[in-house]
């Protein structure tokens, strides 16, 4: 059903093989697009960002926790108004 495709990498502009396998594999995913990066591309970018986060490093904010007052940090911008707990709070209270 599948063929193998010649597809030209976005980054370094080389030729690479999609093969009829891959395109199978996309398929059974629901993966709309074709891959835009020969793999060398592909795994450059994901240890030049940290597996999947594609922003690199994490912003962390310090904040004071809403429950026990210890300073602590997390990866989001708190919204003024909603509670924000360390980690050991946050995980007694998912319980």
């Amino acid at each position: 059903m599948y063929q193998d495709k010649t597809l030209t990498c976005k980054d370094c502009a080389a030729e690479f093989i999609f093969t009829a396998r891959e395109q199978e594999f996309y398929a059974e995913r629901g993966f709309q697009n074709e891959p835009s990066r020969c793999k060398a591309c592909r795994d450059t970018r994901k240890q030049n960002n940290g597996g999947g986060n594609m922003g690199g490093t994490r912003e962390l904010h310090d904040v004071v926790c809403d429950e026990c007052g210890a300073t602590t940090q997390v990866p989001f911008k708190p919204t003024a108004g909603r509670p924000v707990y360390c980690r050991d709070c946050f995980s007694a209270k998912k319980k």
